[in-house]
């Protein structure tokens, strides 16, 4: 009798915690709860392109997957080789890519001008401030204005870069979920106000 799919993902997400903690951010797949929450706040019906960021093991693409349209255009990144693999054999679909910091050069080389909405599961106060910047940068530049960024952290630390780009609609506290994590669900402001500001 096989190893069941879903304790295969936390064993793999426990060695590749330990192995390289900064990349993973915990020691476990997010929830289902937690996916659920993450896609909730999407108006699937005027979203054509959309990207989620640090797919993983897929705990959160498969809310994706369950939630859009046959038409909408999904855009997966993963720089982890292993769970890159698993990805693309799961979602022969979707347009799967490793580097989150060339974000905008997957878009065009889709011929995706911008997108409706990013879904993000990266551990952003994991890395240096000048890569969270980097990172925050292409994701605003491949946002349409007004265009949703949902992204899940377990403090809310970040919430003051965040609101430097982003109007913060709301933040969501997930407590069924290990560790607890609250989900930002996030408004990009518009490109004149930004600037001005």
């Amino acid at each position: 009798m096989g190893i069941n799919k879903s304790i295969l993902e936390k064993i793999l997400f426990m060695f590749k915690f330990f192995y390289k903690p900064g990349q993973m951010g915990s020691v476990t797949p997010s929830s289902n709860y937690l996916g659920r929450k993450m896609v909730e706040s999407v108006p699937w019906q005027a979203v054509n392109h959309i990207a989620e960021l640090g797919a993983g093991t897929g705990a959160i693409t498969k809310h994706i997957k369950k939630a859009a349209s046959s038409q909408t255009n999904i855009l997966l990144f993963e720089k982890d080789p292993y769970m890159f693999k698993a990805l693309k054999d799961a979602y022969p679909r979707f347009l799967i890519f490793q580097n989150t910091l060339e974000l905008h050069e997957a878009l065009a080389q889709e011929g995706i001008e911008q997108l409706d909405c990013i879904i993000s599961g990266l551990p952003f106060f994991n890395f240096t401030h000048a890569y969270r910047t980097a990172l925050l940068e292409q994701i605003t530049a491949s946002l349409r204005d007004d265009g949703l960024f949902i992204a899940f952290q377990y403090s809310q630390q970040m919430k003051k870069q965040l609101s430097f780009y982003f109007y913060i609609d709301e933040i969501i506290f997930v407590p069924f979920n290990i560790p607890p994590a609250f989900v930002y669900v996030c408004r990009k402001k518009q490109r004149l106000e930004s600037e001005e500001g």
